[in-house]
C-alpha cells in the first residue's frame, strides 16, 4: 500500500538529522541489465524502475572504511566551507533540502555544522529530483504549507556535479514552481565538488573520492533512489523503497559521525576556496572532453557518458558499464573503481590528459 498520509520517512537517520519526503511503495525489482535495456530503448524512464541492492563484499566495505579514514578530515573541512557559504547567502533560518540520494549524507553533515557553528534555526529534508521530470512539487508544498518553511530559507544541496544536468533540471523546475505558487525559492545549488563548473556554490573543484559515493543505500539511510511510477498518485511525494534487509551493513550514521567528529573551529575559520580555473573554462573543458569521448568511442547518446569519480562509481555500482577511463591507475582516489572494474571484467583505459579523475561509459545494450 502507498503511504498517502504525507508523513515524512526517517530512513535509518534520526529525525534531527534527516527527514525524507518520500512515499514508501511496494518493491518491483528489475535486474540491472533489464533496467538498462528498458531505459535505452525508451520503453520505460529510469525513474520507474529500481533494482534490488545487495550487500557490498567484505573487501569493498573495508575499502570504504579505509577511504573514509583517509578523506574524512578533508570532507569535514569542505562541509564547513560550504556551511559558511550558506550562512553568507541566507539572512535568517535555513532549511537544507538535499537531493536524494547523493545529497542526503551531505545534507546531514551541513545540518549538523549549521547547528554547531551558527545561530540560525536549521532543518534538513531530503527530496526527489528526477531528470526530465523535475523536482517533487508536493514535497515543496509540504515544506511551505505544512511545515511553514519560509521559501527564501530553502537551500538545495547535492554531493557533486559534473555535466550539470541536475543543476539545469533544478533551475528549470524551481522557476516553474515559483511562478505557479507565486513564491521565491532560490534556485541555487550547493555541492561539495563541482568539477564541471556548473554549480552555484562549491567547496572544491577537485575530482576526488567523496567516500559516500562508494555506497548506495547503506550510506544514505537505507533508502532507494527516488521512484516515479504507477504506484505514485498525483498527490503523493515521489516514491522509494526501504532496503531494510541491509540493516546489518548500514554505514549511514557511522559515516556522518566519522566526518562530523572532524569538525573544528579552525577549519570553520579557514578562508573560502578560490577557483584556479574560472567556471566558464571548466564548463568548456568538460564539453570539449565529452565531445572527444563521443567521437573516440563512437558514443551517440550523451547520457551514456558519466564523467567524474563519483559518477563513474555510480555506473559501476548500478548501471551496465562498458568502459572505465582513469587519469591515472595509481591515483588512490580511483582504487575502488579499479577493483569494481576488475570484478566486472570491464576494460580500463588510462588517459592522463583527461580533466577528471575518472569517467565511465554505460554499455549500449539496445
Amino acid at each position: 500500500m502507498i503511504n498517502t498520509d504525507k508523513s515524512p520517512l526517517l530512513g535509518s537517520y534520526s529525525a534531527d538529522d534527516c527527514l525524507f519526503l518520500l512515499t514508501k511503495v511496494e518493491p518491483e525489482f528489475y535486474t540491472i541489465e533489464d533496467k538498462e535495456r528498458l531505459i535505452q530503448t525508451g520503453v520505460m524512464h529510469y525513474s520507474e524502475m529500481v533494482n534490488q541492492e545487495s550487500a557490498p563484499s567484505l573487501e569493498y566495505a573495508e575499502l570504504f572504511v579505509s577511504l573514509t579514514a583517509q578523506y574524512k578530515q578533508r570532507l569535514a573541512d569542505e562541509v564547513l566551507q560550504l556551511t559558511k557559504m550558506i550562512i553568507d547567502n541566507r539572512l535568517n533560518d535555513v532549511c537544507i533540502v538535499s537531493l536524494v540520494r547523493a545529497g542526503t549524507p551531505i545534507g546531514v553533515l551541513l545540518n549538523r555544522a549549521l547547528k554547531t557553528y551558527s545561530n540560525v534555526n536549521t532543518s534538513h529534508y531530503s527530496v526527489s529530483i528526477i531528470r526530465d521530470k523535475g523536482i517533487d512539487e508536493n514535497a515543496l508544498d509540504y515544506l511551505i504549507e505544512h511545515e511553514k518553511i519560509k521559501p527564501e530559507s530553502i537551500v538545495f544541496v547535492d554531493g557533486w556535479t559534473a555535466k550539470g544536468v541536475i543543476t539545469q533540471e533544478l533551475k528549470a523546475a524551481i522557476g516553474e514552481y515559483n511562478s505557479s505558487r507565486n513564491v521565491n525559492i532560490p534556485d541555487q545549488l550547493f555541492v561539495i565538488s563541482d568539477i564541471g563548473g556548473t554549480a552555484d556554490y562549491s567547496a572544491t573543484f577537485d575530482d576526488y573520492v567523496i567516500p559516500s559515493a562508494l555506497m548506495n543505500s547503506t550510506v544514505s539511510g537505507l533508502v532507494s533512489r527516488s521512484i516515479l511510477n504507477h504506484q505514485i498518485s498525483e498527490d503523493d511525494f515521489h516514491g522509494c523503497i526501504s532496503y531494510s534487509h541491509l540493516e546489518s551493513h548500514d554505514h549511514s550514521n557511522w559515516f556522518v559521525d566519522q566526518v562530523s567528529a572532524c569538525f573544528s573551529e579552525n577549519s570553520f575559520n579557514m578562508p573560502l576556496p578560490q577557483a584556479a580555473i574560472p567556471a566558464a573554462l571548466r564548463q568548456k573543458n568538460t564539453h570539449d572532453f565529452l565531445q572527444k569521448i563521443m567521437q573516440k568511442f563512437n558514443v551517440s547518446n550523451y547520457n551514456r557518458i558519466k564523467p567524474g569519480i563519483a559518477e563513474a562509481t555510480r555506473v559501476m555500482l548500478r548501471r551496465v558499464p562498458d568502459l572505465l577511463i582513469v587519469q591515472s591507475k595509481i591515483d588512490p582516489s580511483t582504487v575502488h573503481l579499479l577493483k569494481l572494474a576488475s570484478e566486472k571484467s570491464i576494460e580500463i583505459i588510462e588517459m592522463p590528459e583527461m580533466p577528471f579523475g575518472a569517467c565511465a561509459l554505460i554499455k549500449d545494450v539496445k
